[in-house]
């Protein structure tokens, strides 16, 4: 005989499945075809709303990037940003507000979007509902603290651990998990290999729809951004905000007439 068993967590009823913990990936596509994920992942995102990828019919681009620590190449980050008009989200931790608030309150002068990364970098399935509460709301209280901004829309999972229960409990505390369908291995600070290879990895996974993961803490990246920007809106790419896509999204659900 199975067993089931059922927690209760506020209107959400949760099986001992919601525990699993996974680790996000997706399934490489080449060409710059759009990607998928495994079909356990995207039933888990459609569930508790959260996203991976924009419209694959359109050729845009929406750029993220993880800010766990400070390594001197977000200035420049920043600069090329605002040179290209180029609109970004930056996840950012406990860590990263107390050592580069400067920097997170010029994200936000300049029209960023600042997400949340947790205060200590924890994997999410790993702590209790308290635990993660905490972890969210300290990154939150600060960040309004720094920039008088009391919106925090976004959740980017430490190293995209994720469980049902953590994605359901973050939407429930009003998050969108904003996970990727591009992203390369850019931010070992001892393994850089140039600009030239930026670009190259970069280009060959955008996609449309892409919601790109990169790292700033990479001196590759930095270099390779003012030419990944110009040669992504040539091929007709355009540079879009996680907050278009979730318009766009919810425009599509609303009820017009056919």
């Amino acid at each position: 005989m199975s067993v089931c068993i059922t927690l209760v967590f506020g209107s959400f009823p949760l099986t001992a499945f919601a525990e699993q913990s996974y680790n996000w990936s997706y399934i490489p596509a080449k060409n710059n075809v759009p990607v998928k994920t495994e079909t356990i992942y995207q039933e888990l995102l459609d569930k508790t709303g959260g996203i991976f990828i924009g419209n694959t019919g359109q050729k845009h681009l929406y750029v993220t990037f993880d800010n766990g620590y400070e390594n001197g190449y977000t200035e420049e980050v920043l600069n090329v940003l605002k040179a290209k008009k180029v609109p970004a989200t930056f996840f950012v931790t406990g860590h990263y507000l107390e050592t580069a608030p400067d920097l997170v309150k010029r994200m936000v002068a300049e029209g960023h979007i600042v997400g949340n990364h947790s205060w200590h970098h924890p994997s999410l399935p790993t702590v209790g509902d308290g635990k993660l509460i905490e972890e969210l709301d300290k990154v939150k209280k600060k960040f309004t603290e720094l920039t008088g901004v009391k919106e925090m829309n976004y959740l980017r999972a430490p190293r995209g651990e994720f469980s049902e229960r953590s994605l359901t409990l973050s939407n429930k505390l009003g998050y969108t998990n904003v996970f990727w369908s591009m992203a390369y291995k850019d931010w070992d600070v001892n393994a850089q290999k140039g600009g030239e290879y930026a670009y190259n990895n970069i280009m060959k996974r955008i996609h449309p729809g892409a919601i790109m993961l990169i790292h700033s803490v990479s001196s590759d990246n930095a270099e390779a951004l003012p030419r990944v920007i110009d040669e992504a809106r040539k091929l007709g790419y355009e540079f879009k905000s996680l907050d278009d896509l979730m318009f766009e999204r919810q425009m599509e659900q609303l009820p017009f007439p056919r």
